[in-house]
């Protein structure tokens, strides 16, 4: 990890490097990165100190709860993230045996904010809505990171911005997704493996776009990120089809954009979290 970060120091302009010590996946964990890092100290404070020391930008942390449900340590965490020179640390409110299940818990959040002081602690977990963010804002937090809000709905900072719900018509939502396709294509190029690269990232993308319910639609505003969304019928053909959970739908999608698929195309989503109650 600090050969990396030197490597990053010494070749790529960015403002910070993020050590992501909150990744609830198998794979990573069972390797013993990822959420596993909370539970070996020593390899932990290796990392964070070795990469701080080679870095010319701030080092920040995310974490978890924990990674057990119910049994919190990340307060006890925190100090020693501070003391081995992070500048800042993000803390998701659920443990990585939680994942996406149940609320997340800002009144703990709340503690760990006093707990890292003066290290700025950023506030993560369930914001889809401007009154989410206000809320969590006053949270004694030092500002909030936002995960799968962005992904559900990518105009939420401009909501946040504004101060407003933003009953974005399906046609605007569509510009959205041209522009993403268009950036696919630039970076990966426009031949058959560019097109699929594309495809393959636009429909990971649409397996979270499609829990997004139209403003105008709600019967209660704000929408809950952990609420499954109901099916409805959208007020015009492609609002519909945007809200589909079945995944030849996406598939249509992609192919309004990307032309048809290859014969045999399959596609399973690879976040297939339980994110509702």
């Amino acid at each position: 990890m600090t050969k990396c970060a030197e490597l990053l120091n010494q070749t790529i302009e960015v403002d910070f490097v993020d050590i992501n010590v909150g990744c609830p996946i198998d794979l990573v964990y069972k390797k013993g990165g990822g959420c596993a890092l909370m539970t070996r100290s020593n390899k932990f404070e290796q990392i964070v100190r070795g990469m701080n020391s080679v870095l010319d930008v701030p080092l920040t942390v995310k974490i978890r709860t924990g990674v057990q449900e119910k049994v919190n340590v990340a307060h006890k965490i925190i100090p020693k993230i501070r003391e081995w020179g992070a500048a800042m640390v993000t803390l998701h409110g659920r443990s990585r045996e939680q994942r996406y299940t149940r609320s997340a818990d800002w009144d703990y959040i709340a503690e760990c904010a006093k707990i890292a002081s003066p290290m700025p602690l950023f506030g993560n977990g369930d914001i889809l809505s401007y009154e989410d963010a206000n809320r969590a804002m006053q949270m004694g937090v030092s500002g909030i990171m936002i995960a799968r809000g962005a992904l559900i709905k990518p105009w939420l900072f401009t909501e946040i911005k504004e101060q407003r719900h933003w009953d974005i018509s399906s046609s605007e939502r569509f510009e959205i997704l041209k522009d993403f396709t268009n950036y696919g294509l630039e970076h990966w190029g426009s031949d058959t493996q560019g097109v699929e690269k594309t495809r393959k990232f636009l429909l990971e993308w649409l397996s979270f776009l499609c829990r997004y319910i139209p403003v105008g639609l709600l019967e209660h505003l704000p929408q809950k990120i952990n609420e499954r969304p109901p099916y409805y019928v959208g007020r015009d053909y492609l609002e519909t089809l945007m809200a589909s959970q079945n995944v030849d739908d996406w598939i249509k999608i992609s192919e309004l954009l990307l032309g048809p698929v290859p014969p045999s195309f399959t596609f399973l989503p690879k976040h297939k979290a339980n994110s509702y109650r």
